[in-house]
Order: structure tokens, then C-alpha cells, then sequence
């Protein structure tokens, strides 16, 4: 080992090289996708082998929705006794209603009862003079009722349709009874007792 022939940097350097990268007078700058600073002291870097023919690689899915998975309690995939799975009746709903407070949506208002009493109501006082005004007025009146009961045990969310097959029920029931009167009243008066 002796020493390097004169001209040469005994550390590798070529004798006209700017150690931080920068091209000089005459030298081409660096070429797109080549790092501007190469480091003198570095070894060169060898290419990755890429093989042409296989297919790309992508990351596998991840649900961004999925709750993290919890390894199981025991070894095996059941509770076996204080897991963290209820064991007792008292954890789920019985029956196949769902229940607010299981993840599961709230129950739907039941707003039968209002609805059909206002159709009722509303169709009760035309009927008046056809001698069925009296019935579904009366139906309405009683489908009303039942309807504000729902209402005020938080199960419907109609009072209004309910309170108007109510009140087109009445009306509809007493302008057949009205009817009802004049008629027998006129027929009563056609009639001679002698």
C-alpha cells in the first residue's frame, strides 16, 4: 500500500469536484430523478430488482367503519364463565322488537289510530244526510280517542290528525242526528191522528 499518485485526493475525490454537489464550469447539471448532492463518502447505491412480469402490489382493504377486533375472552371462541359476552337472559331483548339502547334504530310512531280517525271525520259529514253519518262518526269519535291516548303516552306523534277525526266525527255524528230529528219530526207531522 503506498501512496496515491500525485493529482489524486488520497480520499477519493477527484481534483476538481465540489464536495457539496454543485457542477462547475463545464460539468452537466444533474439529470431529472438523480438527487442534486451525492455523497462523496457514500457507496453506491444498487437498483431494487423489480420484475416486469409481476403484478403490482396493493395494500390490503381496511374497512374504515369496522370496530377493532377484541381477542376472545379464553381460548376458545365462546365465554366460558365472566367474559365479556352476557351468559344470562337479562342482556338482550326478548322477542323480535328492537329496543332503543341496543344499537338499534327507535321504534316507529304509531299514528294509525289519528289517521284513520280524521279519513273517518272528514267522510262522516257528507255521509250525514245518507243516514251513515251517525257510524263513522262515531268510529271517528272513538278512533280519536284512542289516538290522543297514544299521543299523550308518547307512542304517536300526531295529535293534531287525531284531535280533528275527533272533532269531524262529532260534528259529522250530530248533523245526522239533527237529520234524524227533522225527518222524524216532519213525518210526524204528515201523520192525522183522526
Amino acid at each position: 500500500m503506498g501512496y496515491p499518485p500525485p493529482g489524486q485526493d488520497p480520499y477519493g475525490q477527484q481534483p476538481n469536484q465540489d464536495p457539496y454537489g454543485q457542477p462547475q464550469y463545464g460539468q452537466q447539471p444533474p439529470q431529472y430523478g438523480q438527487p442534486a448532492y451525492q455523497d462523496p463518502y457514500a457507496q453506491p447505491q444498487q437498483p431494487q430488482y423489480q420484475d416486469p412480469y409481476a403484478q403490482p402490489q396493493q395494500p390490503a382493504y381496511q374497512d374504515p367503519y369496522a370496530q377493532p377486533q377484541q381477542p376472545p375472552v379464553s381460548g376458545t371462541p365462546y365465554p366460558t364463565s365472566g367474559g365479556a359476552y352476557p351468559t344470562s337472559g337479562g342482556g338482550y331483548p326478548q322477542g323480535g322488537y328492537a329496543t332503543p339502547g341496543y344499537g338499534a334504530a327507535p321504534a316507529q310512531p304509531q299514528n294509525t289510530f289519528g289517521l284513520v280517525s280524521m279519513i273517518l271525520g272528514i267522510i262522516s259529514i257528507p255521509t250525514a244526510c245518507c243516514y251513515l253519518g251517525l257510524v263513522i262518526g262515531v268510529a271517528a269519535i272513538v278512533l280519536g280517542y284512542l289516538g290522543l291516548n297514544k299521543v299523550k303516552e308518547g307512542v304517536a306523534t300526531n295529535r293534531s290528525q287525531a284531535l280533528a277525526g275527533l272533532i269531524c266525527g262529532a260534528v259529522g255524528a250530530g248533523l245526522e242526528l239533527l237529520w234524524l230529528i227533522l225527518v222524524f219530526a216532519l213525518n210526524m207531522g204528515s201523520l192525522n191522528f183522526t
